[in-house]
């Protein structure tokens, strides 16, 4: 259904059914985004599909808004496949979720994300440690956030503390404070991370670093729920509640003598396993639609989606660097991408196995003119089958065709 005709036809569906409004921004101008405007507003669970074209004023913020809410957003021409998809996964079941309004940032329908999710709910409004694991990238120090924020401590300090990179001979200061004159440059007292926390929660990222001493007073710390400033020798009360994280295998840590047995006894209590991204399945996709509109809400650029070859790229790769390569990953590509779709190459990601061979996005900058010479002649010098092989917009043939020096009419000519 265009956007242009829903107020004279209404919505309207057969029992089973299921309902998506089609916004058509190819030609529409102000009339027509408050039409969609005002559909949005009417019928708040119906999800949307955008077609836009490479003129839309996607960087104008009524444009940008109304995108990001979409389920899918296509370029013509039309990609059928990924629509299919789309409307594939509302058959069964509906719009991938993006986050939860008490989650931010844990964004994914994946059976992983869901039972994550439940564990934080269950965890959250009991006052005792969570130790939170997981490859580096995975957001561990977002789900300690969403722990803090569903538990009675929600409207007291948040305190996030990076163990490893705390200097060594400072770790006891920087964590229970310390009184004037405790050590040479100690001219004030100083609040510690841990009673700067008092009433809320601390978080302790990569515990797994922690010298062995500090190790000793975190653990009288959740023991006795006291701390012991440097130089002095009163201890005092700090209503805090722990959450630590590691990227390492605490057991292994434990059975090589580089951390005590009984603190992880007693940070282990409540456990939450962060998935690596390799093992959500489609979160992937959602997650990097989700980065790049956010990028979109601070920075102009022509990216507005994915296309097809970047997103069998995206569910294809091992993302050593997980969550944290992913944006990274989005946002190079958002401000390198010529067109409205990122392509793999943006991306700089592996293409799918069997793809076009020598394919743009597989091979170095050396090996790039060869590259694209070779799959031209493979075309007959269609750029528009050729970009399609390649993952790239028809505008990035021209580009690398220019870059590196390349006639087509000449090579067509001395290839003919």
């Amino acid at each position: 259904m265009r956007v242009a005709d829903v107020q004279a036809s209404g919505v309207g569906a057969r029992h089973g059914d299921v309902v998506v409004a089609l916004a058509d921004l190819r030609q529409g101008g102000l009339d027509t985004l408050q039409a969609m405007e005002g559909m949005v507003a009417e019928h708040p669970g119906v999800p949307w599909i955008a077609l836009v074209s490479p003129e839309t004023p996607a960087h104008e913020p009524r444009v940008t808004s109304l995108l990001r809410d979409c389920m899918a957003v296509f370029t013509s021409p039309i990609d059928f496949p990924r629509l299919y998809e789309a409307l594939d996964r509302l058959a069964q079941g509906g719009v991938p979720a993006r986050s939860e309004p008490d989650m931010p940032g844990l964004v994914g329908s994946s059976d992983a994300m869901r039972a994550l999710r439940i564990s934080l709910r269950k965890y959250a409004p009991v006052d005792l440690p969570v130790l939170v694991t997981g490859e580096t990238g995975t957001g561990k120090e977002v789900a300690a956030r969403v722990i803090h924020q569903l538990s009675p401590r929600a409207a007291q300090p948040f305190v996030a503390i990076n163990c490893g990179a705390l200097p060594g001979n400072l770790v006891q200061s920087e964590l229970f404070g310390h009184e004037r004159g405790a050590f040479t440059g100690a001219t004030t007292r100083r609040i510690g991370h841990i009673e700067s926390a008092s009433g809320g929660t601390v978080f302790l990222d990569e515990i797994g670093d922690l010298p062995l001493d500090a190790q000793t007073s975190l653990l009288r710390f959740l023991q006795e729920g006291t701390i012991v400033r440097v130089g002095s020798s009163q201890s005092l009360r700090a209503d805090v509640r722990v959450l630590a994280a590691t990227h390492v295998d605490m057991e292994k840590a434990v059975a090589a003598g580089r951390f005590r047995q009984d603190l992880y006894y007693r940070l282990n209590v409540l456990r939450v396993q962060m998935p690596a991204l390799r093992d959500r399945g489609s979160d992937v996709e959602l997650l990097a639609q989700h980065f790049l509109d956010t990028f979109r809400q601070q920075h102009d650029c022509r990216a507005l989606a994915f296309s097809a070859a970047a997103r069998r790229a995206l569910r294809a790769f091992q993302w050593p660097g997980n969550v944290r390569e992913l944006v990274n990953r989005v946002q190079r590509a958002a401000v390198v991408a010529e067109d409205s779709l990122i392509s793999v190459y943006d991306l700089d990601l592996p293409g799918r196995p069997g793809h076009a061979p020598a394919a743009l996005d597989r091979v170095r900058v050396s090996a790039e003119r060869d590259a694209l010479v070779a799959c031209l002649r493979e075309t007959r010098f269609n750029v528009s089958e050729c970009a399609r092989r390649l993952g790239i917009a028809r505008v990035t043939v021209y580009r690398l065709c220019k870059k590196h020096g390349l006639a087509l009419d000449e090579l067509a000519h001395s290839s003919a």
